[in-house]
């Protein structure tokens, strides 16, 4: 990415200071254990490989080293915040988190905030983080749960012929019965009173094993539509049911985070049609990758030597590029502060001043992979888009199936000001001018 379309003006003009032998400590609180193990290991190992990645073909960041530092938290919320503390003070101290939990980050918020380093939460945790004014610490672009719910009932709509063709249908949302699976209820009842679709909520308890209660009250019920909010086993485990009723699959989607390989290969042709939503292509068709078995697998250094065959999985691009962004977001605070030196501090403007444009994906070997980012003081969200994803059964394979849809900002907006302002006023927190 050329330095002027990045930063522009005087900052383009910057000068990198400091010495290589610095190095940048990134904690990685993987989880590769517990009933989620399955979901956790493709993410780390797609963020772990990309930093390694960088160190053995780049040097590093602008020749930096990168120090990764792992800490396994099973997805349990103390063991996350044990991870925390753990690894804050590590070396020159850590400089970004992405805890891959919304459990855990509902936790860091406050430390994160005190300690003054950046967490990034990518398409999860908390979505009035979004709002930059009362949450400096916290970044969760590409885009939040809520604009998710808007999303899916886009898609919706589209199918149905329009959104007055909602008026009088029945949507059933099957979530983890947590905060995760929570997040999106109210912006689906706001929708509801607004588009005049009856909205069915069936909660589904950790891990999610048992469903058979749930689904026979979707057979009962007859929704038109069934979304799902699930993560771990409790995806597959609802793929299978929603077949041994025979709900259409092609009428039910899942979240971002219900829509991997793992959730549908255990159904083998059962799940085939069925659709989640999507930020990223799957596959291992890009030059990025080409280069990750080339200087990771190749040279013997992959965090997990026996994942060759799966680089390319929906979780495992996932994890790639939550390393891609906050590796541009350090480059970007070397920048925009002219050294290589950079703290926790610098490395929150950087993903501040965050734009990661189509053409530098294409730089960066992801032509095509997913859409430009740009981030901003007031919203930490970004532009936010998503599309609609298809499992083929028989090619083994997912497909984009729509267009990029934008959230309905007009819905998620207000919600999201009044739940940051609440949390303003609860914390005494000022909010920033980000003019």
């Amino acid at each position: 990415m050329k330095l002027k379309t990045l930063l522009g003006g005087a900052l383009a003009a910057a000068v990198l200071t400091g010495t290589a032998s610095a190095e940048l400590v990134i904690p990685t609180l993987d989880y590769r254990t517990g009933p989620y193990a399955p979901n956790g290991i493709p993410f780390a190992n797609g963020y772990s490989d990309y930093f390694t990645l960088l160190n053995e073909r780049d040097g590093g960041i602008e020749g930096v080293k990168i120090r990764l530092e792992p800490c396994e938290t099973a997805y349990n919320t103390q063991k996350g915040v044990e991870c925390y503390e753990k690894t804050k003070n590590v070396g020159s101290g850590a400089l970004v988190y992405q805890p891959l939990s919304t459990g855990i980050t509902y936790q860091l918020i406050p430390k994160v905030t005190e300690d003054r380093i950046p967490m990034h939460t990518m398409g999860y945790g908390r979505t009035s983080a979004a709002n930059g004014r009362i949450f400096e610490w916290v970044f969760n672009f590409p885009l939040t749960y809520w604009d998710g719910a808007t999303i899916a009932i886009q898609y919706i709509a589209d199918q149905e012929g329009g959104f007055d063709r909602l008026r009088g249908k029945k949507i059933a949302l099957v979530y983890h019965n947590s905060a995760y699976g929570k997040e999106p209820i109210r912006t689906l009842e706001v929708m509801a009173e607004k588009f005049g679709y009856k909205l069915l909520l069936l909660p589904v308890d950790h891990p999610g094993q048992e469903q058979k209660a749930t689904w026979l009250q979707i057979r009962r019920e007859r929704p038109d539509w069934v979304l799902m909010w699930g993560w771990g086993v409790m995806n597959q485990v609802a793929i299978k049911e929603a077949a041994s009723i025979r709900y259409p699959m092609d009428r039910f989607i899942g979240v971002w985070w219900s829509g991997s390989e793992n959730d549908v290969l255990p159904s083998g042709m059962a799940a085939n049609g069925y659709k989640s939503l999507a930020f990223h292509a799957a596959g291992a068709d890009f030059p990025l990758h080409k280069d990750i078995l080339k200087y990771v697998y190749d040279r013997g250094k992959a965090v997990d030597p026996g994942f060759r065959d799966r680089v390319g999985e929906v979780l495992y691009n996932r994890g790639l590029i939550a390393a891609v962004w906050a590796a541009e977001a350090i480059r970007t605070a070397m920048r925009i502060h002219g050294t290589k030196n950079v703290t926790a501090a610098m490395v929150r403007d950087g993903f501040e001043n965050l734009e990661v444009s189509e053409q530098r994906l294409a730089e960066l070997g992801l032509p095509g992979f997913t859409f430009g980012i740009k981030i901003s003081c007031a919203n930490h969200r970004g532009a936010g888009k998503a599309a609609v994803q298809q499992w083929d059964a028989r090619a083994k394979k997912w497909k984009i199936v729509s267009k990029y849809y934008s959230p309905l900002e007009d819905v998620v907006w207000p919600l999201i000001e009044e739940d940051s302002m609440n949390y303003a006023k609860e914390h005494g927190i000022t909010p920033r001018d980000c003019k």
